[in-house]
């Protein structure tokens, strides 16, 4: 039989290492034991000081709203004066049952999914692609990148006027097109409303997109596109093999603010067609939400419709980052 060595040193090496084992579990952050101030807070609560003003923010600006909302959906709401006490009766479901039941609701959202259509996949696409161009330029490469960040901070009053000047019935492009523009005009068209709402927001918006995929074009590394080009990939092989897999996280981003974006749709159609006309062609559900809830005095019906439209965001969002996000290995 052999021996087990119990040496004075193999015991004071065994009980050492049984200290430090026991040791580095006191430091566990996830112990139950320890007092509720470091399990809520952490260790260096300084952190949550710094956070609070963007946390407050969130509360007040977003949650808070939105749970309001949510409130208001199941009754007869209606504003009254401040200090008044009016009878807001509850009705359960009733806002939803209309809501899923209303024409007008239906043709918003499907104003917005045509929208959606058309805007989200040109944003991608013309954004990575004019970033890509700003990015291998050389020169005029500031004067360019300006020049496609102005109509984003430039104020959209002005911005519309330009485009109605344009478009309307004996502006510059119909001048231009003579018989093949489209009677009644662009903006006052039934078919043409809400694409051309969509192809103004996509030009309007480009700058900030292209910024952002230009921050995530840094970010890829040059030898991909030296090894590339050592295997014979032209330019076109390179973007679609080196560029667009690098750039993915900022693809799935644009996804998602675009989306937002076209959800949250009320400017364009309240100014550039006078109120979500023709005939409704081009009404978006924040701009019925605006008619329903301040014009026609409805704010429990119109709470309703912001509720369905949320949930309908996030669904969409879901779906992108499930299908369009990256995974990490």
């Amino acid at each position: 039989m052999t021996a087990v060595n119990t040496t004075p040193a193999a015991e004071g090496k065994s009980s050492s290492a049984a200290g430090r084992a026991r040791g580095r579990r006191g430091h566990d952050p996830h112990r139950t034991d320890q007092p509720l101030r470091i399990r809520i807070f952490g260790r260096n609560p300084l952190g949550w000081l710094f956070s609070a003003p963007y946390l407050i923010f969130v509360l007040v600006i977003f949650a808070y709203p939105l749970l309001f909302a949510l409130y208001m959906s199941f009754f007869d709401y209606f504003f009254a004066a401040p200090g008044a006490t009016v009878d807001r009766p509850f009705v359960g479901f009733d806002n939803y049952v209309n809501a899923f039941t209303d024409p007008a609701v239906w043709q918003s959202f499907r104003n917005v999914g045509v929208f959606l259509l058309i805007n989200v996949p040109l944003t991608v696409a013309l954004s990575l692609l004019l970033a890509s161009g700003l990015n291998s330029i050389k020169r005029f490469r500031t004067f360019l990148r300006v020049s496609y960040y102005v109509p984003y901070v430039t104020a959209s009053v002005a911005i519309i006027g330009v485009w109605l000047f344009l478009f309307n019935e004996n502006g510059l492009v119909n001048q231009i097109l003579g018989p093949l523009a489209p009677n009644p005009s662009w903006f006052a068209n039934p078919t043409w409303a809400m694409p051309m709402i969509a192809i103004y927001v996509t030009w309007k918006q480009l700058g900030f997109y292209i910024l952002l995929y230009l921050a995530a074009l840094q970010n890829v590394p040059t030898e991909l596109y030296e090894s590339a080009a050592t295997d014979g990939a032209g330019r076109i092989r390179q973007f679609f093999s080196v560029t667009v897999p690098g750039v993915r996280p900022a693809t799935v981003l644009v996804l998602l603010l675009s989306t937002i974006v076209g959800a949250n749709l009320f400017t364009e159609p309240y100014l550039l067609t006078g109120g979500g006309g023709p005939n409704g062609a081009s009404t978006s559900p924040v701009l019925l939400i605006y008619q329903q809830g301040i014009q026609q005095g409805h704010p429990g019906y119109a709470a309703a419709i912001g509720i369905v439209l949320v949930i309908a965001v996030l669904i969409i969002a879901f779906l992108q980052n499930r299908f369009a996000g990256e995974r990490d290995s």
